[in-house]
């Protein structure tokens, strides 16, 4: 099957490259023929497996850069975009996607239950979240546009979920953070479709990816996610990576501040 992206030296920037949804789209992608930047944050007892994950990678013949940065600090992301740009400048080509799967946040109560010792959210705790789950999308985007790094029709992508809307324990402050990348995406579709970008946001169902794993009570969320689904499974991280290829090609170029389910129908129950 052909490559459809072969000989374009698209690249696509992905935060949050090493794991679900990242790492899912990072092999979809790279089997198309896109080069990819990831950058990642993973502790040393996992370095060994990610590694092998990205030299799987490389052997669809496109280039991969990694960096097991904290993608959240100005430094890193200029010492990044220094070396991103020597690649888009030795041939033509750009910035094609922008994937923002940054899962970076508190996961705490706002009030206690049983346990009065229990570590409550704060104001600073709901600031992490945000800046890290939303806001560093308009900081890499801002940067890459800054740095004319875009291919001439870019896509950014972010992530969000159904607690967006669904008030779940220990959830608030992702929660909020999603709804600020929602409002996010949809003022940056409007501003940077000059400049041809198009923005938008999935809205992926209940996934088993490490990040679920961190909620408390993601047991009866998988449950109840299954058992209500229509087809009565959960979403992987392959069914979100199929709809960010689909949303990175030439067809979807009138596709722009929209919010796209992908959960096989969950939302209907």
């Amino acid at each position: 099957m052909a490559m459809y992206f072969r000989g374009k030296n698209y690249w696509a920037v992905i935060l949050g490259g090493s794991s679900g949804f990242g790492l899912a789209s990072a092999q979809l992608l790279a089997e198309q023929g896109m080069n990819l930047c990831l950058i990642h944050r993973d502790r040393r007892q996992r370095l060994a497996e990610v590694q092998n994950e990205f030299s799987a990678l490389k052997k669809h013949g496109v280039e991969v850069l990694t960096f097991n940065q904290d993608a959240l600090k100005s430094e890193n992301q200029l010492a990044i975009l220094e070396v991103l740009k020597s690649k888009i400048d030795a041939a033509p080509g750009g910035v094609r996607l922008v994937l923002h799967a940054i899962a970076k946040g508190n996961l705490k109560r706002m009030a206690p239950i049983d346990d009065a010792s229990e570590p409550l959210l704060q104001p600073q705790d709901f600031q992490l979240t945000i800046q890290a789950m939303a806001l560093s999308l308009y900081d890499w985007t801002k940067a890459l546009w800054e740095g004319k790094f875009f291919a001439p029709d870019a896509r950014i992508l972010g992530l969000t979920s159904a607690g967006n809307t669904k008030a779940w324990a220990y959830y608030a402050a992702v929660s909020a953070a999603k709804s600020t990348l929602e409002a996010l995406v949809r003022s940056m579709a409007l501003e940077f479709a000059p400049f041809g970008i198009r923005t938008n946001v999935i809205q992926a169902g209940i996934t088993d990816t490490p990040s679920l794993r961190m909620i408390p009570g993601h047991e009866q969320l998988m449950e109840y996610a299954e058992e209500h689904n229509p087809f009565k499974r959960l979403t992987k991280p392959e069914d979100v990576a199929q709809v960010v290829y689909l949303l990175t090609r030439d067809e979807a170029a009138w596709v722009n501040g929209a919010l796209i389910p992908v959960d096989g129908g969950e939302k209907l129950v």
